[in-house]
């Protein structure tokens, strides 16, 4: 076995223009292959590490996010005292009421609009949330026409930096401070005090109701308590798995999206392997013979020329993940499918998606390489010294 990974490997190196344009092609469809499914990676990491294990999200029954639920006042304070609901270290409870409103903003580089997450909290709101931390200013007071902004947004929207003003809701709010939330949702949406967003956009319900368990294990029996209680119209959920759901139509539409346009690229990238690999053949029909005559049996002669196929597969995936990793250090923005605005996140490349991705690569490399290695193994030997 170790003569034949030699042999094969001589080949490849002796045919440097053609090695070249095969693993090429091959490496351009490991890329956007790989890219996909970064993407929804990245998209799917993002909203989900938007949640806290331990954290509890309530809203209204049948809505699927936030901006589509709606929770009164009276529904709230119920909820609000329920004996599972952890204490602060200055003994209030932590739980925060919140509104979730959409507004259009101007992007700072294509001047086109986008739909970005208002999200209207308390102080306990930011003690539910460990991964926020305040990078520039300080917090808005509480009653006062005062935002904050995630990083994203300060980066990507007109006048949504330190010390500007954004206009919305009939009324103008200034930016006090800046925060970063990591790779999570929070980093791409305004945070301000609820009570004057509410009054603002002439809210007087909530969107949804945030709280921290006493117990690890105390999850079951809050939801009980809050799903058999008549008065309540409610759905409880932890937030990671809130957050979770919201991320699966977008990251399937994203990996169907790429299974089709890799299905494309791969049927050209295998064409182009085949035709390679029969080049070779035909370059080296005496030397096949050669091999025959000197007592190799035809599964060996398949073997070679299969593992020369399955080596270009390598080496074209290996390029591939090589130029994707680097996308690692690129942003991008969509619109959440869910909330209908806009959410910045990373390319998040994953050990299974490198192997998903060589293996991938090994498979186009073995169905560009069989029918020509069947065909060598399948010559004769003295036709072939002729």
């Amino acid at each position: 076995m170790k003569l034949l990974f030699f042999y094969s490997f001589r080949n490849i190196l002796t045919r440097r223009l053609t090695t070249f344009l095969t693993t090429g092609g091959m490496a351009l469809v490991v890329f956007v292959f790989a890219a996909i499914v970064m993407l929804a990676d990245g998209l799917q990491k993002t909203l989900v590490d938007t949640g806290a294990a331990d954290n509890i999200v309530i809203i209204r029954r049948s809505a699927v996010s936030e901006v589509q639920s709606a929770i009164e006042r009276n529904k709230a304070a119920i909820v609000e005292t329920d004996p599972g609901i952890a204490l602060g270290p200055n003994g209030q409870r932590l739980l925060a009421k919140e509104l979730l409103v959409l507004i259009t903003l101007q992007k700072r580089a294509s001047r086109n609009p986008a739909n970005v997450v208002i999200r209207g909290g308390t102080p306990q709101s930011l003690q539910l949330r460990d991964q926020i931390t305040l990078t520039a200013g300080r917090l808005p007071h509480p009653g006062a026409l005062e935002i904050m902004v995630g990083r994203n947004v300060a980066e990507r929207f007109d006048q949504a930096g330190l010390g500007e003003s954004l206009f919305f809701a009939q009324r103008r709010w200034r930016v006090v401070g800046i925060f970063d939330a990591g790779n999570t949702g929070f980093s791409s949406e305004i945070w301000g005090d609820v009570n004057q967003l509410m009054q603002a956009f002439r809210r007087d319900v909530y969107s949804s109701i945030i709280f921290r368990l006493r117990q690890a294990g105390g999850f079951d029996a809050v939801s009980e308590r809050i799903l058999s209680d008549p008065r309540l119209t409610l759905d409880v959920k932890r937030e990671r798995d809130f957050y979770r759901e919201q991320s699966e139509m977008m990251s399937k539409f994203l990996r169907l999206l790429g299974f089709y346009l890799t299905l494309i690229f791969s049927i050209g990238a295998v064409v182009g392997a085949m035709i390679t690999m029969y080049a070779a053949v035909a370059n080296r029909t005496q030397e096949i013979g050669t091999l025959r005559a000197l007592g190799f049996q035809r599964g060996t002669i398949l073997t070679a020329f299969l593992l020369e196929s399955l080596l270009l597969g390598l080496l074209g995936g290996l390029g591939g993940l090589f130029f994707s990793s680097f996308l690692q250090f690129f942003t991008v923005s969509t619109t959440n499918f869910q909330t209908f605005s806009e959410l910045a996140f990373r390319f998040n490349l994953t050990a299974a998606t490198a192997l998903k991705a060589l293996a991938f690569a090994l498979f186009m490399g073995f169905a560009g390489g069989i029918l020509p290695a069947i065909q060598a193994a399948r010559k004769n030997i003295v036709e072939a010294l002729h």
